[in-house]
């Protein structure tokens, strides 16, 4: 396979894959103690990798295709706050991969701070600044949800470079 096909399906699998955590992540029950909506954000290992692996166009479409996703399964609210918080948190990522030392752990909090940054500005926005009362949860669920992604991205790192080489139609695998 011609290697500019293989980024490409590459691209589709990580679509298909980050659609497949977001639908699962939304069948989970409502996380206690948090605000409405809270996700772990299992979907953003898929566009971490992307942002690090194929670079920022890939990880910023992915971003988009996941915030088209939740524009049509849970409305124009859910959809903005998506697409809001998948840029901010995929720019940062990608910055922090490509230009700084920094772990997948650092990156992933980071990211999930920039995402729930973004969101909580959308929110306050699309509604009034009531939301602003979620920025203490949010910023303990973003240590964790990020900690938790960069953990789950750095153990996948190997397979997902695998299918990478194999897509891409390296001798290597």
């Amino acid at each position: 396979m011609k290697k500019k096909a293989g980024r490409v399906a590459l691209g589709g699998m990580l679509a298909a894959l980050a659609l497949a955590f977001s639908f699962l992540e939304g069948l989970l029950p409502p996380l206690p103690g948090m605000p409405p909506g809270a996700r772990l954000g299992l979907s953003n290992i898929v566009t971490m990798y992307a942002a690090g692996s194929l670079g920022l166009p890939w990880g910023l479409g992915l971003a988009l295709v996941k915030g088209g996703f939740a524009l049509l399964t849970r409305g124009l609210a859910a959809g903005t706050m998506s697409l809001c918080g998948g840029l901010a948190s995929t720019g940062c990522m990608w910055l922090l991969l490509k230009k700084t030392p920094a772990s997948l752990g650092l990156t992933g909090v980071c990211g999930a701070l920039a995402h729930n940054g973004a969101q909580l500005g959308a929110a306050v926005y699309l509604t009034s600044g009531a939301a602003l009362g979620y920025v203490p949860a949010l910023l303990v669920f973003s240590l964790f949800s990020g900690m938790l992604t960069g953990a789950v991205l750095k153990l996948t790192l190997p397979a997902l470079e695998r299918a990478a080489r194999w897509l891409e139609g390296s001798p290597k695998d």
